[in-house]
């Protein structure tokens, strides 16, 4: 099968419409993202995505931090120009590479983080660069005028931000065009779409990336009890995964298992075939090739009218199925 090429936005940047979430590839520190991870079969996954036309990844100096790019540099080496690498910036990170658990998006930060990704990318450009977080103390306009500098300089190709209310999209969009917004969105994550961001994009012509469109794997319907997750698993820390949600969401899982079997897809396929049916762009994470295979499979399937309604009744538009970060983490969104 071949992807079908999108826009990202309107300022020409053309990207497969699924791409590759890298993050569960590298842990950070002691705590696992999703389990722990194999490098040499990361790297294959890498390779394998590749092949089958995925040449769309994403990655965050965070992660690790700094392994993450480092796997990447590692996976592409001597055919970066194949790739389009989508990294992030905005956790501080200091000089002994610890993370302090501030966002700084000042000026000088966004300076220093580009060129710590690019030697860890072991690259001259970075394809897209996103704000990770917004930093409350820096007026976005100051975070993505030095972003706009850096396009100027070539050293990155397209500006995004990452959890952000329409609000800030506008003002940062007057300073220099936003070509892609990245968000939790999933059959169980549709906060964006409840608070207008995803119109507010459609209207400016800003593309909409996808991330945990699997509701942080508890849409591939492999999690059954909570003791499925590694010890380790961060998951364990979010309230999605806790007992006051998790009976109540593995019924929903259920319910659209049963629609994906009579379609004889997985689970997992579904959800993602939803969201692309909705010309958002997926970005779901593994760090194998079966699931890798699986997932790009996806990007294939067609869901008439009829059967997207039905999967949004199953989980109707407001549904609480839990926070996705515990409250530390819920703070720094921008909604």
């Amino acid at each position: 099968m071949k992807l079908k090429q999108v826009k990202l936005g309107s300022q020409g940047l053309i990207i497969p419409n699924i791409g590759l979430g890298c993050m569960g590839m590298t842990g950070f520190g002691d705590a696992h993202m999703y389990g722990p991870a194999d490098e040499q079969e990361a790297i294959a996954t890498i390779h394998r995505s590749l092949e089958m036309g995925g040449n769309f990844l994403d990655t965050a100096d965070l992660y690790g931090p700094f392994k993450n790019e480092q796997l990447i540099a590692k996976a592409i080496e001597g055919n970066r120009d194949r790739y389009i690498i989508a990294t992030k910036f905005g956790w501080e990170i200091d000089d002994n590479e610890q993370i302090t658990w501030k966002i700084n998006g000042s000026k000088d930060y966004v300076k220093k983080s580009v060129e710590r990704s690019l030697k860890n990318l072991k690259t001259d450009y970075i394809d897209l660069y996103y704000m990770h977080r917004l930093d409350k103390n820096v007026p976005v306009e100051e975070t993505v005028g030095a972003m706009s500098d850096l396009v100027k300089e070539g050293k990155i190709g397209y500006i995004g931000l990452s959890e952000v209310s329409s609000e800030t999209v506008k003002k940062a969009h007057t300073v220099h065009p936003i070509s892609a917004v990245q968000s939790e969105y999933s059959l169980f994550e549709r906060t964006v779409e409840e608070k207008g961001v995803i119109k507010t994009l459609n209207e400016l012509g800003i593309g909409f990336v996808a991330y945990s469109p699997l509701g942080r794997g508890f849409l591939s319907g492999n999690i059954k009890t909570i003791d499925d997750l590694p010890e380790n698993d961060f998951r364990r820390g979010i309230p999605r995964f806790q007992e006051q949600h998790f009976h109540k969401n593995i019924e929903l899982v259920e319910a659209i298992e049963t629609m994906a079997k009579e379609k004889e897809i997985t689970s997992s396929q579904l959800a993602l075939a939803w969201i692309i049916s909705k010309g958002i762009v997926p970005i779901p994470g593994t760090k194998r090739r079966k699931y890798l295979e699986q997932n790009i499979e996806a990007a294939s399937i067609q869901l008439n009218e009829s059967e997207i309604q039905k999967l949004e009744s199953i989980v109707p538009l407001g549904t609480d199925t839990g926070a996705t970060y515990d409250e530390f983490g819920m703070g720094l969104l921008d909604y």
